[in-house]
């Protein structure tokens, strides 16, 4: 049994977020069609977060354990040529057994877009990427509310219902705002995040940037720890995931079981491949010049 990590891209507007949900299109679901075809047996992915519906990723990190006996090279050119056209993998490689794409994250960096003027982004085609908000909006009042976010905090009023947690303590790292040409952003990096995190800090942004609340309000907003304290949720098309960091060379040793467990692991044959072989395939028609796998031998 081997561990794969992938990074993907994709663009999340068709996409009903990451996680699997009966009866509508997810980032998991597809992947997890276009992997079950190359390695031929079912897997589960992990995915570094829980991304919403609508929102973007340029380097989303995942992993999922395979007994398939397909090198790393096939099984990306594989995955990757069985991918909707929204999607696309970056890269493939095995890592340690204890590898898991949340648990071991470091840290992330999210990216917040928004158009700020009062034409609309189609000119620049950017529509499904970028929130279109046409009021002026004040770079250096945001950036100084954001300031005092930064660090270690509870951040309970811009934790949305749903968020299950054990605690809603979480540390950022930095976060930086900005105007290049028509565009204002918000770079913002932490070691974790609650559900619509980002998306609440971002709308709670465009009110101080536009004036409705003064800077002095932020760290109030922050005591409060009360949701309703805190800004609109900004949409979802305007936030993307631009990395994930781990650092690989300190994961914990494999257990005795684990490695155990890994030996044991043999590729599937027989009646439990002709389920995979059933499966639905990926909505993506193959490339003529994709690379396949062959069968493995049943």
């Amino acid at each position: 049994m081997r561990n794969l990590m992938l990074v993907l891209a994709f663009d999340g507007a068709d996409f009903h977020g990451w996680q699997h949900q009966p009866g509508l299109r997810t980032v998991q679901d597809d992947l997890e069609k276009a992997l079950r075809r190359t390695v031929r047996h079912q897997v589960v992915v992990i995915g570094c977060s829980r991304t919403d519906a609508g929102v973007h990723a340029a380097g989303y990190v995942a992993n999922f354990c395979t007994t398939s006996p397909a090198t790393d090279l096939a099984i990306f050119r594989s995955v990757g040529a069985r991918l909707p056209k929204d999607m696309t993998l970056l890269h493939l490689a095995e890592v340690a057994l204890t590898f898991h794409a949340t648990r071991s994250a470091v840290s992330k960096l999210y990216r917040y877009r928004i158009h700020n003027v009062p034409a609309r982004p189609c000119e620049q085609l950017n529509q499904r990427f970028v929130y279109h908000f046409w009021h002026p909006l004040d770079v250096e009042a945001m950036q100084a509310a954001a300031r005092h976010w930064v660090g270690t905090h509870d951040f309970s009023s811009f934790a949305s219902a749903g968020s299950e947690r054990e605690t809603n303590v979480r540390t950022i790292r930095g976060i930086e705002i900005s105007r290049e040409d028509q565009e204002v952003r918000m770079h913002i990096e932490g070691e974790g995040f609650l559900y619509k995190q980002v998306r609440n800090m971002m709308g709670t942004l465009i009110e101080i940037g536009r004036g409705h609340w003064p800077v002095e309000k932020a760290p109030e907003i922050l005591a409060a720890r009360d949701r309703q304290a805190a800004g609109p949720t900004a949409p979802g098309r305007g936030l993307c995931l631009q990395w994930v960091r781990y650092d690989l060379l300190r994961l914990p040793q494999p257990s005795a079981d684990l490695l155990a467990m890994a030996g044991r692991a043999r590729p599937p044959a027989g009646f439990e491949r002709a389920v995979v072989e059933r499966q639905p395939t990926s909505s993506a028609p193959l490339q003529p010049d994709a690379e396949c796998l062959q069968e493995p031998p049943a």
